[in-house]
């Protein structure tokens, strides 16, 4: 497809900075590398002629803040058709890697780094729960014939995630430049193209069937972690969205009790049933109190007193705590926005575990 990008210099009379081959393939390669915005998005790159199980080699492969990937098949001339193709066989073997292949291939790519922690100094977040859930295939190239150009415009009215990157390589003296637009518009190829899975690997981390993820949130003087350390117990509540998931934890799970912001305080065992605070009853000094007519921090009320936005509390048998000025965190650990959820992600188990001294 024909496509021209001009530049101009402007210190004086406009001169015009002539386009010119880029001396190698691999250089635009490592350019991009070194800063994935070229691309347009900020992307984590977890692998560099990354073997395929088709016996191919995907040059750059990316993750970006949502946990997809993004295979970019870079050539520095001429694109010809079969490079189309050669992208979407990319997106088949892609489509089939679960959440420990992503990481892997970041390990080999990165020897000796933490995934999670890669994926949080990138971000700012933690990694999502599932990675993988969709892709996006893009060519990089100077032009591509007009039947490639025609056949990943069709594709991508059809929602298929594949894009050609353009670029113009100039250089200006000892000056060089490099400019780049895409064959289609955002609003045509941008999140709604992300090949979303429907089968295959999982794209979560497998879950050990035991542990769970608890967020203690100490907002205003609703709660108290010194409470909750003190009389084994941890709660939600203020809306059926934060207490749904609380009520159900299931008896004998291991939960991490993190405090949003702050970072994990506690481990132990659900010992019971959720219930409403005002039901609720404690084990004080070896005898059972209704939690109502104990002396706490926190009040456990909500501005509105409606059945589903009562305080819900979970008795627990706590194995260890640690007070809140000595909460665990370390980029990469999980977080979630859920009251309660599977524990899966197992760079935050193995630190947890050691931190805490648990033996399994």
């Amino acid at each position: 497809m024909p496509l021209e990008i001009g530049l101009w210099r402007v210190d004086g009379e406009p001169v015009r900075v002539t386009a010119a081959p880029m001396p190698l393939e691999s250089r635009l390669e490592l350019l991009i590398e070194a800063d994935p915005a070229i691309l347009g998005e900020p992307l984590l790159f977890i692998g560099r002629q990354v073997p395929t199980a088709h016996g191919k080699f995907i040059d750059l492969l990316g993750v970006d803040g949502d946990g997809d990937l993004h295979v970019l098949e870079l050539k520095r001339d001429r694109t010809p058709r079969d490079v189309v193709a050669q992208a979407l066989d990319y997106g088949s073997w892609i489509g089939t890697l679960g959440h420990d292949d992503v990481v892997s291939i970041f390990e080999t790519y990165r020897p000796g780094d933490v995934f999670e922690q890669a994926f949080s100094e990138r971000f700012g977040a933690s990694p999502p729960e599932e990675l993988n859930g969709g892709h996006r295939l893009t060519v990089v190239a100077s032009e591509v014939d007009p039947a490639s150009a025609r056949i990943v415009e069709y594709l991508a009215r059809f929602d298929v995630p594949i894009n050609v990157l353009f670029f113009r390589y100039f250089t200006d003296g000892d000056r060089e430049y490099l400019a780049r637009t895409w064959l289609v518009d955002d609003t045509r190829a941008g999140s709604g193209a992300t090949g979303r899975r429907t089968g295959g690997s999982s794209t979560k981390e497998p879950w050990n069937g035991q542990d769970w993820y608890v967020s203690f949130g100490e907002e205003s003087s609703v709660r108290s972690w010194d409470d909750a350390r003190r009389y084994s117990f941890v709660s939600a509540g203020g809306g059926r969205w934060y207490s749904r998931t609380i009520r159900a934890l299931p008896i004998g799970a291991r939960i991490f009790a993190c405090i949003p912001g702050t970072g994990y305080v506690g481990v132990g065992t659900v010992a019971g049933e959720a219930m409403r605070f005002d039901d609720a009853v404690l084990t004080v000094d070896g005898a059972e109190r209704k939690m109502v007519n104990v002396d706490l921090h926190g009040s456990y009320r909500h501005h509105n007193d409606a059945e589903d936005n009562d305080e819900y509390v979970v008795p627990v048998d706590w194995i260890e705590t640690v007070p809140r000025d000595d909460a665990v965190w370390e980029k990469g650990f999980f977080a979630n926005q859920n009251s309660a959820c599977k524990l899966r992600n197992r760079f935050t188990l193995d630190d947890l575990s050691r931190r805490f001294k648990l033996d399994d």
